[in-house]
């Protein structure tokens, strides 16, 4: 067998590139073969533990969202947030954010850290630490 089951089971990269340009999602694990509604209902019956360690989501909150939410609880703005600017709220409140981003809600480190004006590097440093920060506040 050759890989790619789902984009075979999509009908080639045409249709995948299609669904993508129409922002449209199809739920995809390498492990099942077949289209999305298979995967669905495959990973429907599957224990919570099991969901979590695929980092499967259904919805999730946006970035814009998330970073208003981090500055309301921080009390900076969200031009200050995305400055890139070292001061000690700044930094903690950009901690934070990532460490929402990538490790709760599965965003890549790139994708946070071109919203917020940093480089990739940046964020990775803040999310791999080694400590999680007091996010309860902030859920």
């Amino acid at each position: 067998m050759v890989g790619g089951g789902l984009i075979r089971s999509l009908g080639g990269w045409a249709e995948v590139l299609a669904l993508r340009a129409r922002v449209e999602r199809q739920i995809s694990d390498q492990r099942v073969l077949g289209d999305g509604e298979f995967v669905e209902q495959v990973l429907s019956e599957m224990d919570e533990l099991s969901k979590e360690n695929l980092r499967v989501r259904r919805k999730r909150i946006n970035l814009s969202m998330l970073a208003k939410k981090v500055c309301d609880v921080d009390n900076v703005s969200l031009g200050e947030l995305r400055s890139g600017s070292r001061r000690t709220e700044m930094v903690s409140a950009r901690s934070v954010f990532s460490w929402l981003a990538v490790r709760e809600l599965w965003y890549s480190g790139a994708k946070v850290a071109r919203f917020l004006g940093v480089t990739t590097s940046c964020v990775t440093r803040a999310v791999s630490s080694g400590k999680a920060p007091k996010i309860k506040r902030y859920l």
